[in-house]
């Protein structure tokens, strides 16, 4: 089944395609529905399809060792899963699991290599978008090491908010503490928190944001640094080949 453009338009990256090479994109992907924990792509082993989120968010985790994590990224429909395969490596650093369920573009990787390689385009886009995403890599690097477990849950909430397009989404204590590389304890303590504030509401891993002017201020800056960031990165103009 062909997928039509307006259901593509939901993706930053492929919104900004022209349509003739959106088109011919579009030919290659597969519309799919993406379910909570689901394991994507594992840091070691051949990406075998890249993601374009349409209506669903995706978190990049970093494994330490058998017991520790810790997010890295957090992808929505700004993005795709796979940049790997735009710097031509084949194999995933990180796990791609899916926070948010909802709606992806997914497309094979062979098909994305030559899509790439017969998309100018596509390159230019994906090029920015790899700028953005390093960018945002060192700043959640630095937010880790300096920032409190209140102020960085916040500003995770925020981000899966922007991604997840509702007030309200599903996350666990459990998960929480996997993505953010911390003790359950201590999320349970952040959520208390900012509960006690009226600043979200939790329940049987339900999570409501309440107050999203309030939610932001109690958010470390790094959450306006990383919309900041990418807002500068794709913004910038293409380089064009010398004629």
């Amino acid at each position: 089944m062909s997928i039509a453009p307006s259901a593509a338009s939901c993706n930053h990256l492929l919104a900004a395609l022209p349509q003739s090479e959106l088109l011919q994109l579009l030919d290659k992907c597969e519309a799919v529905d993406l379910k909570f924990a689901e394991i994507l792509a594992e840091p070691g082993e051949p990406i075998r399809h890249v993601y374009f989120p349409t209506r669903s968010a995706i978190v990049l985790v970093t494994l330490m060792d058998d017991r520790a994590s810790l997010e890295v990224g957090l992808v929505g429909n700004e993005g795709i899963v796979g940049t790997a395969l735009v710097l031509d490596m084949a194999v995933s650093p990180q796990r791609a699991l899916v926070q948010g369920p909802g709606a992806a573009l997914r497309m094979k990787a062979e098909l994305f290599r030559q899509a790439l390689e017969g998309s100018p385009e596509l390159q230019h886009v994906l090029k920015r978008y790899v700028h953005a995403v390093m960018a945002q890599l060192a700043q959640t690097a630095g937010c880790t090491r300096f920032h409190v477990v209140e102020a960085r849950l916040a500003r995770w909430l925020l981000m899966t908010q922007d991604r997840a397009h509702a007030d309200s989404f599903h996350v666990t204590h459990e998960f929480l503490a996997q993505v953010l590389g911390v003790r359950r304890v201590g999320i349970t303590r952040a959520a208390t928190t900012l509960q006690a504030r009226g600043l979200i509401r939790y329940a049987r891993g339900n999570i409501t944001i309440l107050e999203r002017a309030r939610l932001e201020a109690a958010a470390c800056g790094c959450y306006a640094a990383d919309k900041l960031s990418y807002a500068h990165s794709m913004a910038h103009p293409p380089q064009r080949p010398a004629a």
